[in-house]
Order: structure tokens, then C-alpha cells, then sequence
């Protein structure tokens, strides 16, 4: 009897996944929790388990594909993880007549009917389309009017994912904009409604490239967030010059320890202080409950730039780590990200995000606050500049920061002094120490 594998939910709010990896193939035996196959959900990677031992005897899923939550990806064969040795005794007997018996066997592996029978298994696949609302998929089985159709299409609602109201479940306009006013006012949001967009092939030839499933969970997160922060930003540059000496000076000590001191490693370090020290930057906004929630732990979310896209690992508890501790962590952190090792639970439950897009180019810019979350720490490129010191212009070497906040939560005058607290702790190198 075939034990159907399901693929189990991956993240919160994710309802498919990429199979970027199967890690066995049909007639191997398994053992329970090994892994089967490697899921990509939004930003994050999953390994698939076996729930119990057997045989593979069917893959139901090629690597490439999308896979939906519940459908069934593999059949294992639990009897036959026990079958399997006892079939090799009858061979020995007649090892002199023909080593013919031995394959033999691979006929009684004739559950090749069992691949039949998951062929059912395409059954899940038209649900497909039910699930996640297209722009533009086909809108003939819902019961509407041309021109309820047309107003739909004109708004950006999905007239297959709003309930009629009228006899047989007919949908009226009135029942699309209840569905408009619904989707794009509730507080918890799932972001933006898609627009519709014309028929670009009216104007010239054009080419069309499926998102990845990292920039499709980025487009998605950053409309939540653009939708559901009033954004604000401030900027400040502030005199890396000593805090610079200091990593140089430093950096063989990190070096010994197996990390790579980056200015990044000192900045995380100032943030969870500055956290401690203005606490409304370490809360969220709940406004379904008209409260704020403050956070006790210091959790920061470090954006790093892939070649699949951004992905915002957290680093958790960074108010209990030394600078060099830090700078280890980072290290394993992009490691780990590039070799798709980042799951589910490392990008989730930060306190605030730092994006340093320094390394690159650019000065100030606008960062887009990662919600739930109430602020984030912008780095630009530092540059020599000529300054005012003691009455003589010396070249100091200037960073730009750009701090954007909720300002829902946080008022100017929060921010300002926030930002000016980061600016003096970059300032005062001596205040911070590598050790503790």
C-alpha cells in the first residue's frame, strides 16, 4: 500500500513552493526524516522529510515546478522497506541455475502500477489557478455581467475571488467594491490589489519572465509594507573617521576569531544599544486592538544581496553579543544565504532592519520600513570629505544614513534624537568595546 507524501505548509502565508531539489529517486529506500526534496517558499528554503521508511515508488513532482500546500509530491511503499532483504534469500538458492532469478525481483518491484495510481495526483493541479489569484485568468465560470466584469478588471479586483450576492451567486458591482473597500482597509493587509496592465504586445514585441519565487515574496512584502507604514525618512552623515581606525586596528584581532570585522558588525552592535535606549523603536503597531507592542529582546535583520535577490536574515538577541561575536554570525549568515540555507524562521521576528547598499554606490535614499516592524537603518557609501575640526578643514571620511520610521508610531522629534544617539555612538568608538 503506497503511502502518499503531501507537501506539508512551508512559511506563514505561503500556499506553494518551488522544488528547486529531489534528493532521491524512484526504488530507494528511505529512512523516517530523511529528506526527500528541497522546497523554495518566498525567500526561504525547506527540506521535505519522510514521514516513515519505505521505497520511493513514485515522484510526483519534476525539479522546476510549483508544488501547492496538500498535494501530494511522492508515494512510499512502507512494506516494502521490510520486503526488500527478505526477497534476496530466495535468489541464493539458485545462484548456480541463473543470476536471471535475481533481477526477477525488479519485475515484483511491478508496483509500477502504484505510478499509475498517483497519477490522480494531477487532480491538485487544476485547484492550481483557484488558489492564487491571476491577473487576467479566465473569469467565464463566475456568474457576472459584462460590465461588473469590465469594473472589476478597471480596479484590479480578481472577480473570481469576490462572493455574489445576488440569485445563484451572481456578482453585482456593488458586491466588487464591498470587496475593494474590505481588502484595501483592513489594518492587518495583505498590501495593494494588483492593477490591471494593458496588452503590451499592441505597441511592439515583448518577452515575459516568470518571477522567481524570492523577487515574487519581495514585491509582494514590499507592497505590504508601502501600504501598511506612513512612511517618513531623515538623514544624517556623521564622521566615520575613528570608528574606521578602530576596525582597522581590530580586524586582525576578528581575524583570529575566524570573522571579517565590517562596519556592519559595529553598526548592529550601536542599533540594539540605541533599541535599549528608545524602546519605541522596538515595537509594533496593533491597530485591530488600538495598542503598541513592546518587544523585550533586540532582534536585528541584516538585508544581504544575493544573486536570487534580497534576503533578510535576523540575528537574534545582538544586545547579548560582543562586536567580533557579531561579525562571526554575519559571516555564517551570508554563507548560509548563499548556499540557500536560509529557512523560514531566520527571517522572521526582527526588531528593526540595517541595508547597507555602501558597498555598491549611492548616498542617501529612501529604505521602505519592513512591517511589522516600525523603523530601518539606511548605509550609504562613505567618502572623503573636507571638514571643520578645531578651526581647520581636515578630509574626514563621512557616512550617509537614512533612517525611515512609522510615523503612525514615531514622531520627528523621536527619530531625530534616535538617529543622533546612533551618530554620537559612531562618533565615540572608546564607548563601545569588542569585548562584551
Amino acid at each position: 500500500m503506497a503511502t502518499e507524501i503531501k507537501l506539508p505548509e512551508l512559511s506563514e502565508n505561503a500556499k506553494e513552493g518551488s522544488v528547486t531539489g529531489i534528493l532521491v529517486k524512484v526504488g530507494d529506500t528511505v529512512k523516517a526524516n530523511q529528506n526527500l526534496l528541497e522546497i523554495e517558499a518566498g525567500k526561504a528554503t525547506v527540506e521535505i522529510p519522510s514521514p516513515a521508511s519505505g521505497v520511493v515508488t513514485a515522484i510526483l513532482v519534476k525539479e522546476g515546478e510549483k508544488a501547492k500546500v496538500g498535494q501530494v509530491v511522492m508515494t512510499i511503499d512502507e512494506a516494502a522497506a521490510g520486503a526488500a532483504p527478505a526477497a534476496k534469500a530466495p535468489a541464493k538458492k539458485e545462484e548456480k541455475k541463473a543470476a536471471a532469478p535475481a533481477p526477477a525481483p525488479a519485475p515484483a518491484a511491478e508496483p509500477a502500477p502504484a505510478p499509475a495510481a498517483p497519477k490522480a495526483a494531477p487532480a491538485p493541479k487544476p485547484a492550481a489557478p483557484a488558489a492564487a489569484p491571476v491577473v487576467g485568468k479566465s473569469t467565464a465560470s463566475v456568474p457576472a455581467a459584462p460590465s461588473t466584469r469590465q469594473f472589476a478588471r478597471e480596479i484590479g479586483v480578481d472577480i473570481n475571488d469576490v462572493t455574489g450576492t445576488e440569485s445563484g451567486g451572481r456578482v453585482s458591482i456593488e458586491d466588487v467594491k464591498r470587496y475593494s473597500r474590505e481588502h484595501r482597509s483592513s489594518g492587518g493587509g495583505g498590501g495593494p490589489l494588483p492593477a490591471t496592465l494593458p496588452d503590451f504586445t499592441r505597441f511592439g514585441d515583448i518577452e515575459v519572465e516568470p518571477l522567481s519565487n524570492v523577487r515574487l515574496a519581495t514585491a509582494q512584502h514590499m507592497a505590504v509594507s508601502w501600504s501598511n507604514v506612513v512612511h517618513v525618512t531623515i538623514h544624517e552623515s556623521v564622521d566615520i573617521t575613528e570608528i574606521e581606525s578602530l576596525r582597522k586596528a581590530t580586524k586582525a584581532k576578528a581575524e583570529a576569531a575566524g570573522a571579517k570585522l565590517t562596519l556592519t558588525a559595529f553598526l548592529i552592535k550601536i542599533l540594539a544599544s540605541a533599541l535599549k535606549n528608545h524602546p519605541k523603536f522596538n515595537s509594533s503597531l496593533d491597530l485591530a486592538n488600538n495598542q503598541l507592542i513592546y518587544k523585550k529582546y533586540v532582534n536585528v535583520g541584516v538585508a544581504i544581496d544575493t544573486d536570487r535577490g534580497l534576503l533578510v536574515p535576523v540575528m537574534r538577541n545582538v544586545d547579548t553579543l560582543n562586536v567580533i561575536k557579531i561579525a562571526q554570525e554575519l559571516g555564517k549568515f551570508a554563507d548560509r544565504a548563499k548556499a540557500r540555507k536560509i529557512g523560514p524562521e531566520d527571517m522572521a521576528g526582527g526588531s528593526i532592519t540595517i541595508t547597507n547598499i555602501g558597498a555598491m554606490a549611492g548616498q542617501f535614499f529612501t529604505p521602505i520600513v519592513n512591517f511589522p516592524e516600525v523603523a530601518i537603518l539606511g548605509v550609504g557609501r562613505a567618502t572623503h570629505q573636507p571638514m571643520l575640526v578645531n578651526g581647520f578643514f581636515q578630509p574626514r571620511l563621512m557616512l550617509p544614513l537614512s533612517l525611515s520610521f512609522d510615523h503612525r508610531v514615531i514622531d520627528g522629534a523621536d527619530a531625530a534624537r534616535f538617529l543622533r544617539w546612533i551618530t554620537d555612538a559612531i562618533q565615540q568608538p572608546v564607548l563601545l568595546s569588542l569585548e562584551g
